[in-house]
């Protein structure tokens, strides 16, 4: 699997890293979900350079121009909820792309540990399209491969790209080794070292759902 890290080039995408980090900028819920947002539009932007294009002929008002455009829209797949203001960014560029939504939670158990549980999947058919799956921390890796598998479900990707705001080292390998097809590429905007024993990234950023969107009452 090829992986692809935007932050690891000087970039004005790592301002935006930077802010949904800061503990002090995200108090302002409006501003966080504006940077997942612009971080969607740049990876939608970067992910595109990897797409096919057909050259169409478009009449100006002094003649024709030949222009390479996109030869299929993809399919902008995200994990509910956390995933929404990612994958509007995405949606911000591809704005004529089909859209699935998945649901999948911490499930925990007495004990305290948890597993993710697979609730719920809307989704066009994915048959020889392009699919583009977003969630904003690839902590374990365990939702994106959730994820993963539940779209299958709907069809034969062209081709999917894992798309995550900041990934644990752990994740990303969990990823590598549970997803394996060769059509697959993730693009994660930096990686972090650490991760705790409740699979929380460290330094990470928190919990970018409840950042987003509100606490929530935990299921355990």
């Amino acid at each position: 699997m090829k992986v692809n890290i935007l932050g690891n080039s000087n970039s004005v995408f790592n301002q935006f890293i930077a802010e949904i980090r800061d503990e002090e900028i995200q108090k302002d819920p409006l501003r966080f979900r504006r940077n997942l947002q612009r971080i969607g539009e740049i990876m939608a932007y970067e992910i595109s350079k990897e797409m096919e294009y057909r050259t169409v002929d478009i009449q100006t008002p002094l003649g024709i121009a030949k222009v390479p455009t996109l030869k299929q829209q993809p399919v902008l797949a995200t994990i509910l909820r956390a995933g929404l203001p990612l994958q509007q960014g995405l949606l911000n560029i591809f704005d004529r792309a089909e859209n699935a939504f998945i649901s999948a939670y911490r499930k925990y158990d007495k004990q305290g540990e948890f597993h993710i549980e697979f609730e719920y999947l809307a989704s066009p058919s994915l048959d020889d399209k392009v699919v583009i799956l977003s969630d904003p921390m690839l902590a374990s890796g365990a939702s994106m491969e959730i994820g993963y598998q539940a779209l299958l479900r709907k069809g034969t990707p062209a081709h999917v790209h894992l798309v995550a705001t900041i990934a644990s080292r752990q994740g990303v390998e969990f990823v590598q080794k549970h997803i394996t097809a060769p059509n697959v590429t993730l693009w994660v905007g930096a990686v972090d070292a650490e991760m705790t024993v409740n699979s929380y990234i460290v330094p990470g950023l928190g919990d970018a759902g409840d950042l987003a969107f509100g606490p929530k009452i935990d299921s355990h």
